[in-house]
């Protein structure tokens, strides 16, 4: 059975080879349509965040459920008993002033995505760094105090439930008016799900850093 999944696997790939793929005849750009509609110059967070704006509501829940599986899935564990942190003056300069670099880029990328490439989830991943960058050469105490006083995980959540309703109204048809096209604020309600993706992503990214410290260590 195995020779057939080979024949047909080789003969679909000797159809993209051979049969011609024209390119569609459009009388319009449809760059240019994506940001006349959104009001954003950013055509990709257009998509993102209006055309496939369901997909995106889903992505953000499948980020959560997989930061509450981590807290399932290790709650078990017998928690790491010796957690090692960088203790050399050199590295630490050099993490946290990395850190400092990839949380302001982050916040870059979360204000300014409708406006050049970027956007929420990338402002998120950028946040994250800058939170793991701290985590190892700072005390996993210190971490978890900070995490707790600022209430993170409740702020997560709320940013989550925001989103959520945010893109239901969007997806309703209700629109913030667009503004000025490549103004700071413009876009109608894009700025914001980019920075509500920015917090989710980031916290959800502290949530699991403390956990896999907490019950797998850090080096």
């Amino acid at each position: 059975m195995k020779w057939v999944y080979i024949a047909a696997a080789i003969a679909l790939f000797v159809k993209f080879l051979v049969m011609p793929n024209p390119e569609p005849d459009l009388s319009f750009s449809i760059v240019q349509t994506l940001v006349q509609e959104s009001g954003v110059p950013n055509a990709v967070t257009a998509v993102i965040l209006r055309n496939r704006l369901y997909d995106t509501i889903f992505e953000v829940v499948v980020f959560t459920i997989a930061v509450m599986g981590a807290h399932y899935l290790l709650a078990n564990e017998r928690p790491f008993c010796a957690i090692y942190q960088f203790t050399d003056q050199p590295s630490i300069v050099m993490a946290r002033l990395g850190a400092t670099i990839a949380a302001l880029v982050g916040i870059e990328l979360a204000i300014r995505g409708h406006l050049s490439p970027g956007g929420g989830f990338a402002a998120g991943v950028a946040g994250g760094t800058a939170i793991g960058l701290v985590a190892i050469t700072s005390s996993t105490e210190w971490m978890q105090e900070i995490y707790k006083r600022w209430h993170a995980a409740t702020w997560e959540k709320v940013s989550v439930l925001i989103f959520i309703v945010l893109s239901v109204i969007t997806l309703a048809g209700y629109e913030l008016p667009h503004g000025e096209l490549g103004a700071l604020f413009s876009g109608g309600v894009i700025p914001l799900l980019n920075i509500l993706v920015a917090v989710k992503v980031a916290l959800g990214s502290w949530a699991a850093i403390l956990v896999f410290i907490h019950y797998r260590g850090l080096l």
